[in-house]
């Protein structure tokens, strides 16, 4: 059992902001484990390592004896978090949500204990709660404290419009904290006013209010922009094996620390002699490297890690492709398409199909120098170059 020093400075690590920590340390203090509540609205069906950093928190907390309540937003994900949205969210059907979903639980257990994790759904008492309660729920707040709220007042300013449902979502989200009696919830540093409804909330149905803790939002591989599948700035907690492994190595300079103190889980003491090492070499590379191997093993296993450094260094970018690539034509027969792993033993490139799905795990097939995905689907008409490995490489006609 960590002493009460020892426990708060791992809580503080990483950390933008505690409210209130000396009800923090009066929890801790009583020695029973905490509810540590945080919650993920499954809007997409893949985890990034920005999303990551949360997660981290929720293990560390785990270290200590604690109780994780990882709530998966089924009911919020379909009003959508207007948090930093200029326009009101088009909402997820249920089955969307539920498919996304399972993708979360599969990919968060690659960091937390399943065994000491509580997965719980917030439909399991909002569709329960009733119009007489929603309209009491609705009454614990007003529109103009709504709208102190930095993204609401601006579009409010900007006479953008609001849908009334959105205010919804905070109100929400905050009685997910008084159903679950949470101690602690976690979001990050744009969460804060969703945090903070939970406190306002348990306090108007009797509960000791929870500790808020904020975490920074990471910055993604561009260095500027948060971490974002969309904006293609993004290491993915599913990315094969070498392509997580190049992305890390390609994380620019000024970020490297920063990565490390929110992803990894080296001391902060052997992070800081790795600094120091960079900074008399006058690079982080080796730094980066163990980062990436962290990060592999992590997501993949030491196997995986062990071979990431190959793959990663085997891709052959389009303009590099030699001249002298054999031609194989690929006949797509009537249904005029076929999935890559067939493409790959149809062109020579595998032995068969096992062969096949075991490149295509390790992120090693290339398609006119981009990463292939294992359900990518060629085409009648198409003529590209496959990698597969390596050092087996085709271009490949399909009739």
């Amino acid at each position: 059992m960590a002493s009460l020093e020892d426990a708060l400075a791992l809580i503080r690590r990483g950390t933008e902001e505690i409210i209130q920590e000396s009800e923090l340390v009066e929890r801790l203090k009583s020695g029973r484990p905490l509810r540590i509540k945080a919650g993920f609205d499954p809007t997409a069906p893949d985890l990034h390592l920005g999303h990551t950093v949360l997660i981290n928190k929720l293990r560390q907390f785990q270290e200590l004896g604690h109780e994780v309540l990882f709530l998966i937003g089924d009911f919020t994900g379909m009003i959508g978090d207007p948090t930093g949205k200029s326009v009101t969210r088009p909402p997820l059907s249920r089955d969307d949500v539920m498919r996304n979903a399972a993708s979360y639980k599969e990919q968060v257990f690659k960091i937390l204990d399943p065994e000491k994790t509580q997965v719980v759904f917030n439909s399991e008492w909002m569709d329960k709660l009733g119009a007489v309660e929603m309209i009491r729920l609705a009454g614990q707040y007003t529109v103009a404290r709504m709208l102190e709220r930095d993204d609401f007042s601006k579009r409010f300013k900007g006479e953008q419009p609001i849908a009334i449902h959105e205010f919804l979502y905070p109100l929400v989200q905050g009685y997910d904290s008084v159903a679950l009696k949470a101690d602690v919830e976690l979001g990050g540093t744009d969460q804060k006013f969703n945090l903070l409804m939970g406190r306002t909330l348990q306090k108007s149905y009797g509960q000791p209010p929870q500790t808020c803790i904020t975490l920074p939002i990471l910055e993604g591989l561009d260095g500027v922009q948060k971490m974002s599948k969309s904006l293609g700035n993004y290491i993915g907690v599913n990315d094969a094996p070498g392509e997580m492994y190049r992305k890390v190595l390609s994380v620019p300079d000024q970020l490297v620390w920063r990565y490390f103190e929110l992803l990894s889980f080296l001391p902060l003491s052997d992070i800081g002699e790795l600094k120091a090492k960079a900074e008399e070499a006058g690079h982080p590379i080796e730094a980066k490297k163990l980062l990436a191997m962290e990060l592999v093993t992590r997501f993949h296993g030491e196997a995986a890690a062990e071979a990431a450094p190959r793959s990663a260094g085997n891709q052959i970018k389009l303009g590099d492709i030699p001249e002298n690539v054999p031609e194989v034509d690929v006949d797509t027969g009537e249904a005029g398409e076929l999935p890559i792993g067939t493409v790959l033993r149809m062109a020579g490139l595998v032995k068969n199909g096992a062969a096949a799905r075991d490149v295509l795990a390790r992120g090693a097939v290339f398609v006119d120098g981009e990463k292939c995905a294992a359900d990518h689907v060629l085409r009648r008409g198409d003529v590209v170059v496959i990698q597969a490995g390596k050092k087996q490489i085709a271009k490949a006609i399909f009739k």
